[in-house]
């Protein structure tokens, strides 16, 4: 599967279309993850895979709506703190497959796996809606 990257602003200077981004918009690159069968994970993940992003992360964000997720990498744990509500972490090794999943963390928490390489954040429960256990594979899909 290929991905489709959508970059904001003008492509030269992301943080110029900062004025006009809706709760959770961001400069960072956004991409579509499915797992087996087709069923779409995310449909707008954010990817954090420069320092300052994944620094950030979700922090400063009010909620985080249903199919909308961020990937951090590289990374194999993640914190809670000043996270304003509860996500599901999944922790991916190097060929996007689940390794482990934290369901319901709670703010001020911390999480991680050892074979991890990536974690997924979700809203809290998406993990249960979706059906993701461990051993799926997560690809990019093309939109």
């Amino acid at each position: 599967m290929s991905a489709h990257i959508q970059k904001h602003g003008n492509g030269h200077h992301p943080e110029s279309a900062a004025f006009n981004r809706g709760p959770n918009e961001s400069s960072m690159s956004k991409l579509v993850l499915v797992a087996p069968g087709g069923r779409v994970v995310c449909d707008t993940c954010h990817l954090a895979d420069k320092p300052h992003t994944r620094l950030r992360g979700i922090i400063g964000w009010k909620s985080m709506r249903r199919g909308e997720g961020m990937l951090i990498r590289p990374t194999f744990s993640i914190h809670t703190m000043f996270v304003r509500f509860p996500i599901d972490a999944v922790f991916l090794d190097k060929n996007m497959t689940v390794v482990s999943i934290a369901h319901d963390l709670k703010p001020w928490r911390f999480a991680g796996a050892r074979k991890a390489k990536s974690v997924l954040e979700l809203a809290s429960g998406e993990c249960r809606r979706l059906g993701l256990e461990r051993g799926d594979r997560l690809g990019w899909a093309t939109v």
